[in-house]
């Protein structure tokens, strides 16, 4: 077979929200996480300097705040954020649930 398939909703979310797809899709140079924010869920602040991964947020649906190096940025649903390896992020969810789209390589 030359693809792999998997529902997110079928992969255990990690800090209830975050279901990471990159083991169930056999991925060898992208990750990728759906991201099921409940009203107020707010992110670990974390970088991804160490691994060299690159980030690209999409706010699927709601509305959300992504902190950058202590910026605050404001996300409403279709918008996208690439975050480089080194700064630090976190997600702070609106007052609605949200859904995001997370892809980091390599």
């Amino acid at each position: 077979m030359s693809y792999t398939k998997v529902n997110y909703t079928h992969v255990e979310p990690v800090a209830d929200a975050m279901h990471f797809l990159r083991g169930p899709l056999d991925c060898e140079q992208v990750g990728v996480t759906i991201l099921d924010c409940e009203p107020g869920w707010t992110g670990k602040p974390h970088d991804h300097a160490d691994e060299g991964h690159e980030e690209v947020y999409v706010l699927v649906e709601g509305a959300a705040t992504v902190a950058v190096d202590g910026e605050e940025v404001s996300l409403e649903a279709g918008d996208a954020i690439r975050l480089p390896p080194a700064a630090e992020r976190t997600i702070h969810n609106g007052d609605t649930e949200s859904t995001f789209v997370l892809v980091g390589a390599p």
